[in-house]
């Protein structure tokens, strides 16, 4: 008859704790702790990155979020200064003696009066004789080709016993002369003929009126605004300095 005796049991590997009635033994490598809690010897899975936020979805009924703010307008541009009439005891006697012939104006401080072309060079014999303004410092034009009277031209005057300067303007046709302000101060000799070669305007009784920049027989006169700033005599050029162009 067989033994029936059982064969002990085989002795656990070396490093664990032989089980014991409070400590049984745990198959699959799981060890029991003396708290009674599991512990898995498997490794944890690595964190994984959290996923981006999800912006919230609008909500049908909530207020819309306001547009950034536009930047300011730019400020309008302050009106350009205008010419106001000008008044003085000098005025009042040309006003007296020649009427709506003259219009006085004063624009940013600079006195000056709008004078009919008829009655130059009376109000500049007036100006030297009676006022005092002894020196013309000036005489210049400026053109506007679209205007039915194209030039405005210039007398800037000096009194030396006053200290002012004033300025007297008047408008001719393209074509039409003026006196020549000559017998009343000789130096505009030279201011005339400068006029005369730049912009083509005689002053009569000049006692010399030619060209006194250019030479004598170049054609057209530079300041005008029909006169392009590349253009030049090309025939003059080539006559007298022999090249095809002086640029």
């Amino acid at each position: 008859m067989p033994d029936e005796t059982k064969s002990p049991a085989s002795p656990p590997p070396e490093g664990e704790p032989k089980p014991t009635a409070d400590r049984p033994a745990t198959p699959g490598g799981v060890k029991a702790a003396s708290s009674g809690s599991v512990q898995s010897e498997t490794k944890p899975a690595p964190d994984k990155p959290a996923a981006p936020a999800t912006p919230p979805k609008a909500v049908a009924g909530a207020p819309a979020t306001p547009a950034a703010a536009k930047p300011a307008a730019a400020p309008p541009k302050p009106a350009a200064p205008v010419p106001t009439p000008w008044d003085s005891p000098m005025i009042a006697r040309l006003k007296g003696n020649y009427g709506s012939g003259i219009e006085p104006l004063t624009y940013l401080g600079q006195n000056y009066m709008v004078v009919d072309r008829s009655l130059i060079p009376e109000i500049l014999q007036v100006l030297r004789n009676e006022e005092q303004f002894d020196y013309c410092v000036d005489i210049t034009a400026v053109h506007y080709p679209k205007r039915e009277k194209q030039f405005d031209v210039l007398w800037i005057l000096y009194s030396f016993p006053r200290n002012e300067r004033i300025r007297v303007k008047t408008q001719i046709a393209d074509g039409q002369t003026l006196p020549s302000s000559v017998p009343i101060w000789a130096t505009t000799n030279w201011l005339e003929r400068e006029v005369f070669d730049m912009f083509g305007i005689s002053f009569d009784g000049h006692p010399d009126m030619k060209r006194i920049l250019l030479p004598d027989g170049w054609k057209g006169h530079p300041l005008r605004k029909d006169y392009g700033i590349l253009q030049q005599d090309n025939e003059w050029v080539q006559i007298n300095l022999g090249i095809e162009s002086g640029q």
